[in-house]
Order: structure tokens, then sequence, then C-alpha cells
């Protein structure tokens, strides 16, 4: 059941569970808002100790006069204890606010920070084509702005809200040991708050929802222009972008602003309520001073504890409606955990360390939207150690093949076997550790360019990776540089060429040693000369390794031992590298 059907309680208890272990840490904090409580109690004792027993005649409470000596019961003695009482109520709820907002702090930052590493694994779980049919800012926002729904909800929103509730039955009680009626009288405007509370959160919740969506759509199009902003400064379409950007979120803070809006009508309404309360109490309160009912100093404490009834009351209903945010945001994470991925793993997945590398494709089909087939009826046996070259034009299932062998997705009908076995059989991490990849947009990430090679098995040893880069004639290059295996390669690896970042892409699958090699476009977008070196190293790192390349260039494709075709979905056997300069120019190509 998805949590927007929960309702608050459903989201509230997954939360919970979520918080599961730092429910020690909330006790904590929940103890530590608690002692507020008798602070707060103690706060206008020292008035009510002057007012009627300093300056007045009356005599102090029952649980004073048992707790003080009668030789300190003289009007001085008295006021020194009243302003002692003062300073260290003043002191004792200082140091309760201090412990309180450190536990605070620390538990709502764990709490958060687990959150979002459940997220952020859960999202890398997911599919390729799920991240490409919504996004990577979709995800983004959930994992870095909505997982903080749980701090707001456990923290800021439960404690305050249960600790709001023992202060006004503790109100309650004390209002009713000086004055029943008072106390009667004062409770009159919870219905009212329930009511507001009530009428006011299901449309604070959806136009929650909807500055969610808004603020998302605003920090897709940042993530967009800056990831091709290279096209952008070519065609100097920045005002434009600019434009489109203010657009959006133009259209949040009207959102926004609404939100504003209604949140604070809910305040008002409510504050109306209480001040309503609060005069009526005063009227009555007076009526019994002059009816000798209660003393001066009792009514004084009773408006004190007016405020701390009410402001609790005020909390109780303002944390309800404000969490409708903090609810919005959990729906969405939630609703992005409980997407299936669907590329699952079987519970009683097969473990393997290393296969041989034969493939057999069994009338394969797929299509991303299960309207536009991609694939079609494709039946293939590549046995292992073969150099396959796949060649096609644009769009023609190239790549969405190669993506089928390492499971990116799943075929929408038929088998691959990997040595026999059904890929969907074996465990992902163990399958995929099977393959080497080396692709036509070399992706590095913005570390040193040891940890970039690296990256293709993390506990290699420094000499494992030296090698690995002299086999892709990369060890030249990084001597030459200042800091060498240590240099920083830049975001996305800008600070080396194109050539450069390729070899460091082909030490990458060399360390990674796999009896499986994807090379997609790998030489596509290099020179010649560049293209000879690479090819070299290619030819080196395929030796006794099933090969899939795809290449639009025949010369890249003329050492595979298998040629293959894909077009319009099929994928046919060419006998020769010629036959497939023949497909590309649209012939119908001749099977083996």
């Amino acid at each position: 059941m998805k949590p927007d059907r929960q309702g608050d309680l459903g989201i509230l208890r997954r939360l919970l569970q979520e918080a599961r272990p730092y429910w020690p840490h909330l006790t904590g904090i929940l103890l530590l808002d608690l002692f507020a409580t008798p602070l707060a109690l103690l706060s206008p004792l020292p008035l009510k100790i002057v007012v009627d027993s300093v300056l007045g005649t009356e005599a102090l409470p029952e649980f004073l006069s048992a707790a003080i000596p009668i030789a300190w019961r003289e009007p001085s003695a008295l006021l020194i204890l009243a302003v002692t009482l003062l300073i260290v109520t003043a002191l004792l709820t200082q140091l309760q606010s201090l412990a309180a907002s450190f536990l605070r702090a620390y538990a709502g930052g764990r709490m958060v920070l687990d959150f979002r590493n459940l997220l952020f694994g859960h999202g890398q779980r997911m599919s390729l084509a799920r991240h490409d049919m919504k996004g990577v800012t979709d995800a983004l926002y959930r994992i870095q702005y909505d997982t903080a729904a749980i701090e707001t909800v456990a923290i800021n929103g439960l404690i305050p809200v249960f600790v709001a509730v023992v202060t006004v039955i503790a109100m309650i009680y004390i209002t009713a040991k000086i004055s029943l009626q008072l106390a009667l009288v004062a409770l009159f405007i919870v219905p009212l708050i329930v009511i507001l509370t009530k009428a006011y959160r299901q449309p604070l919740r959806n136009r929650w929802r909807k500055q969610k969506r808004l603020d998302h759509a605003a920090l897709s199009v940042i993530n967009e222009v800056f990831s091709a902003l290279r096209v952008v400064k070519a065609y100097t379409q920045e005002e434009r972008e600019t434009e489109r950007y203010a657009d959006q979120a133009r259209q949040g803070l009207r959102a926004r602003l609404k939100v504003t809006l209604l949140q604070g009508s809910f305040d008002l309404a409510a504050s109306l309520a209480t001040a309503l309360g609060t005069g009526i109490v005063l009227f009555f309160g007076v009526r019994a001073i002059q009816s000798g009912a209660i003393t001066i100093g009792d009514l004084l404490i009773v408006m004190a504890y007016l405020g701390l009834l009410y402001g609790p009351l005020k909390t109780i209903g303002g944390r309800v409606a404000s969490l409708q945010n903090a609810f919005a945001s959990a729906e969405r994470a939630f609703s992005f955990l409980d997407e299936i991925p669907d590329v699952p793993e079987k519970p009683n997945a097969l473990a393997v360390d290393r296969v041989r590398g034969e493939f057999r494709l069994e009338r394969v089909c797929f299509s991303y939207d299960a309207t536009l087939p991609v694939l079609t009826d494709v039946s293939l046996t590549i046995p292992a150690g073969t150099r396959v070259g796949i060649a096609g034009t644009t769009g023609a299932g190239k790549t969405t093949l190669v993506s089928l062998l390492m499971r990116f997705y799943d075929p929408t009908s038929g088998t691959i076997r990997l040595d026999g076995v059904d890929i969907r059989d074996y465990k992902l991490k163990d399958f995929r550790r099977q393959f080497a990849m080396v692709l036509q947009d070399t992706i590095l990430f913005s570390t040193t360019i040891k940890e970039n090679i690296a990256y293709a098995r993390p506990e290699a040893t420094d000499g494992e990776i030296i090698a690995a880069a002299q086999a892709a004639h990369a060890d030249d290059f990084i001597a030459e540089l200042p800091e060498g295996y240590e240099t920083l390669v830049g975001d996305r690896g800008m600070r080396l060429s194109g050539g450069e970042r390729q070899r460091v892409a082909l030490a990458r699958a060399f360390l990674r040693d796999a009896p499986v090699l994807l090379l997609d476009e790998p030489t596509s977008a290099l020179d010649a000369k560049t293209e000879t070196v690479i090819m070299e190293v290619m030819n080196r790192l395929m030796k006794g390794r099933t090969t899939i390349m795809i290449a639009h260039r025949v010369s890249t494709l003329r050492n595979c031992d298998l040629q293959l075709e894909v077009k319009d979905g099929h994928v046919a056997i060419a006998r020769s590298a010629l036959d497939i300069q023949a497909c590309s120019g649209g012939l119908i190509p001749t099977e083996a």
C-alpha cells in the first residue's frame, strides 16, 4: 500500500520503524523535554510568592509551607527565596535546552544520513530504464531533500506533540486545583483547535505536494542545463535557460506563498481561539476574586499557566498542520523505496566466481514502453572467447543488445544464457563482476587517476594499478603529470584529453581482468593516430576474452571473429566487414 493511502498514522509508523536504531536517543530527547514541564510550572511561582506572601499577607502554598522552615517565612527571607528560585529555574531551563538541542542535532543528523543512504542504495539498484524515464533529478530530490522528513516528524513533530499533551494535562490539573471553574472555562477552546486542525490538514498536504513537484521541476532545469552547458554556450541560449528556470522558480514561489497563507490563516484562527479563551478566563477570574473565591496571586498564576496551557494546545494543532510538509516529503521518499526494481535478484540466486563467457540468446525481444519494440526475436550463440563486432545505424538497437547482455535491462520475452545458465538466475553482483566495459563517452569520477583505475577493483595494490596502466599505454602520460597517479582528473575527467581518458578507462578494464569485455564505440571520438594506439591496446585486452564491440567504423571491426548487423530490431550475421559496410548503406545483409 502506498504511503499516501495510509494517512498520517501509516507514514508515522514507517518513519518510526526507520528511526528504530535511534529510539534511545529519541527517549532521551523526550525525557529532557518533559523535564521542561516542571521547570515551566516553577517559572511563575516566584511571582506568586512575592505578590501574595511578600507584598501581601497570604500564606505560602502547602507544598512550600511543608518544605520551608518557619524562620525563613519572613518577608525579606521569602523575597530572597523567590529571587533564588527564579535564578535556579532559569539556569536549569537553559541547561535543559542546551542538552536537548545537542541531542536533537546528533540524532536528527544521523537519522537523516541513514535514511539518505537507504534511498541512495535503493536508487542504485533501480534499473537504467527507471532513471532514463524519470531523470536523475527525481532521485536526487527525494534523496537529498525529502529524507529530512524523518527528522522533522520524529524529533520536531512527534516529541513536541507528546510533550505538549503532557504539559496540557499538567496545566489542567494545577489550574483545577486552584479553581475548577476556571479550568473548565479554559478547556472550552479544545474542540475549536481540534476542528481547525482537521479542516486544515488535507488542504495543506495537497499544497505541499504541489510545492515539491514544482521545486523538483526547477531543480531539473538546473541539472539539465549544467549537464549540457557546452551546448547552451555554443548556441548562446543562456538567457533563454535563465528565463526557463525563472519561470519554474516563480511557479514554485507562488505555490509556497499559497502554502504560507494557508498555514498563516490556521495560526490566525488558532490564535483568535486562544485569545477568546484567555479573555473568558480573565472575565470569570475577576468575578472569582470579587466573590472571594480566589486571590489576586491565584489569578496571576492561573493566567500564567493559561499561557502554558494554550501554547501546547496551539503546538498540537500547529504541528499537525505544519507537519503536512514533512508527510508530503515522506510520501515521496517511501514511494521511491516502494518501487520494485525491474531487474530483481532471485532469493536463491546462484553465486559464480568466473565464467567461460559463452552467450546464447533465445528468441529475445525487448521494448522500453511495451509499445515500440527495440529488438525482435533475436537468437544467437556467441562461443566463449569470440570477438564479436556489431554494426548498424543509430537507434537500431546495438547498445540495447549490449545492455541486455550485461542485464541493465531484462528481455521483454525470451532468454539470455551465460555458460548455459539463465542470467536472471545469477547473483547480480557476481554476474556483473564478469564484465569489463569501455564506453564511447568515457566516464571518469572527479578524483585521482589512481582511484579511477582502481574503481574496477578497489582492493588492488599500487603495483597492480601501475601494471594495468602500463598495459593500457597510460603510464607514460601519467608519469609526466606533476602529481602522477595522484593527479585529480576534474569533473568527469575533463582535465585529461579524450585519448588520455580512454586509456585510463582501458587501464580500468585491464585491472578488472573480467572474462567478458564490452566495448561501445570506444574509438569513435578519437583521431586516427590515437585510434591506432587505442586499438593496439584493445587487441591485447581482448585476448582470451569474449568481446562484444560496437563500432561505426568498419576498420575497427576487422579483427572480429563474428560480425553482426542490427537493423530495425533484428540481428543478422554478416560474412565480412564489407557486408557490414553494405548493411550500413541500407542493403539487406547476407547471413552466414
